[in-house]
């Protein structure tokens, strides 16, 4: 392969674009391309304009010295049947995505000296779980019952963000009533209003790393949501991450969209309190009365917006409700050999020092060399069948765990690959340390890695623009989710929202922002029929 193969999309010249799009996407993640291709799909045309040099967003993939990454697909759920999710993919991408699914057991959970699982399928989740703490039963069924009746009240959330606000107001007595209160309290509360049992609490959060949040911290809604996702198992992108974006690009371009790029925005421009379109960052204005962002929140009304418009329309305040997600580390390893020489699972490892979630995060913000409140352990050539055909004789695994974006503002400002010795120190003291756990749990890699590299919350700041390295954007709090401003609308004539953001975390998260973004602009009526398209 080569090293431009994974680097999809059209570099940004002015001489390339369109002389009139119908709409501008700011950001090519997973909830800008949606948004692109289904307004592409109703004879929009649209430009994506992606300041990275390829698209994709967290779905993107990237090649060095032979060996291949994904950086944020690590494991999806929900597409192993004709579900929604699976739906929307097949639609998005013309049905030229394929699923590989993980072994039965995706997620295997260290928890100090002890060892849970989830098995794939509700009732083997269930009757695992059940296997693992017999005296609990009655409080596992209990837990599974509040997660199917956490199921419409999801519905019903992405439909409340469609709604004008005067809509919402009406709507709002009866949203109450269908909304269970456990929804708005906090994971721990919940749990542990079932059971008393903290190795069952622990399990039940293992995947608390999918989300950025501990128990005590996150909205119970969007851990229900979680492990609804995954309760048939994981599944993988045949081919890598990066094939999600490239698979749903041609759709946007057959409307006469493009998605651009190396593009990066400076502003949105604002006149007589409406969009007019964008600037480039060379000065180049693109113009347009149709601006949807996906660049994040925060850097849309505290960046891109002209110095003042935010706070006119009372977004400075209303951002002091919400802050960024937790930053993190990666640690990208490549080794001669395949997976299956090398005994690779088809599992996702998730390590904690012990099942006090809150207060090993606590202890590792207020000390660095306490330790990591969670590490996360990813073996994607194990879980692509299509991995060998592009690299053959070699295997990948990525690391993933928690960094205060704190630890690196003495860096902040510098250039990616020339941050000096005290940050590659740095990065080597703390990548050594995580590649221990590595080898705690898999003796037989050790001496058999010929590469890795690890990335920092300035690297995702560089490459994803997030400016407090934050993988999840912001924080799935019980205060985030009652704020009624997130979602597609705001209160600027011609500016939309779509992206995690507006909704919840992860890529079908996005995907579903896209969906309800799109939902938004153009009405039910012209929606009607497409929806009809993609679900029949």
């Amino acid at each position: 392969m080569k090293p431009s193969t994974l680097r999809i999309g059209y570099r940004y010249r002015p001489n390339r674009l369109a002389q009139a799009y119908d709409a501008i996407v700011i950001g090519s993640g997973m909830g800008g391309l949606t948004t692109a291709a289904l307004l592409s799909e109703l004879g929009w045309r649209v430009c994506v304009l992606e300041q990275h040099y390829t698209a994709g967003g967290y779905t993107h993939s990237y090649e060095r010295n032979g060996y291949e990454w994904d950086v944020g697909v690590h494991y999806i759920g929900d597409v192993g049947t004709q579900t929604r999710t699976r739906k929307m993919f097949d639609f998005l991408s013309g049905g030229k995505l394929e699923w590989a699914p993980m072994a039965d057991e995706y997620d295997r959970f260290y928890v100090g000296d002890r060892i849970f699982n989830a098995m794939a399928g509700k009732q083997a989740f269930r009757d695992n779980l059940v296997r693992q703490f017999p005296q609990d039963t009655a409080a596992i069924d209990a837990y599974m019952d509040l997660l199917r009746k956490v199921g419409r009240a999801l519905s019903d959330l992405g439909m409340e963000k469609v709604l004008r606000p005067w809509q919402r107001k009406l709507a709002a007595p009866v949203m109450k009533l269908r909304t269970p209160g456990f929804m708005y309290r906090s994971t721990y509360d919940v749990l542990s209003g079932l059971t008393q049992n903290r190795d069952l609490i622990a399990t039940l959060c293992g995947q608390w790393g999918d989300m950025g949040l501990p128990p005590k911290q996150s909205a119970f809604m969007v851990h229900a949501m979680i492990a609804r996702h995954y309760l048939y198992g994981g599944f993988y992108p045949v081919g890598g991450s990066w094939r999600i974006a490239d698979s749903i690009i041609p759709k946007i371009q057959e409307a006469g969209g493009e998605v651009f790029t190396y593009a990066q925005v400076a502003r949105i421009l604002v006149e007589d309190d409406k969009v007019t379109g964008v600037e480039m960052a060379d000065g180049h204005q693109i113009d347009c009365t149709t601006v949807i962002s996906s660049a994040g929140i925060a850097n849309t009304f505290e960046s891109l917006l002209p110095a003042g418009v935010a706070e006119q329309h009372g977004y400075a305040s209303k951002l002091s409700a919400v802050r960024p997600s937790f930053a993190h580390l990666g640690v990208y390893i490549g080794l001669q050999g395949t997976a299956e020489e090398l005994g690779l699972p088809r599992t996702n490892f998730w390590i904690y020092p012990n099942n006090d979630y809150d207060a090993a995060v606590e202890a590792f913000v207020n000390d660095r060399h306490a330790e990591f409140p969670v590490v996360y352990i990813s073996f994607p050539s194990a879980k692509d069948p299509d991995y060998l055909n592009r690299h053959p004789g070699t295997a990948t695994i990525e690391i993933v765990a928690p960094a205060p974006y704190e630890w690196f503002e003495p860096w902040k400002g510098t250039t990616w690959g020339k941050r000096g010795e005290d940050y590659e120190a740095f990065k080597k003291q703390l990548g050594e340390r995580l590649m221990r756990h590595l080898y705690d749990k898999l003796p037989q890699l050790e001496g058999r890695v010929d590469y890795y590299e690890v990335s920092t919350p300035l690297s995702t700041e560089w490459f994803a623009a997030y400016r407090h390295g934050e993988l999840y954007g912001l924080d799935h709090t019980v205060e985030r989710f009652r704020q009624d401003w997130l979602g597609p609308r705001t209160l600027i004539p011609g500016l939309w929202l779509t992206g995690q953001d507006t909704l919840t975390c992860g890529v079908t998260g996005a995907m579903m922002s896209g969906l309800l973004t799109t939902m938004a602009m153009v009405g039910m009526r012209r929606m009607g029929p497409l929806m009809k398209r993609i679900y029949s």
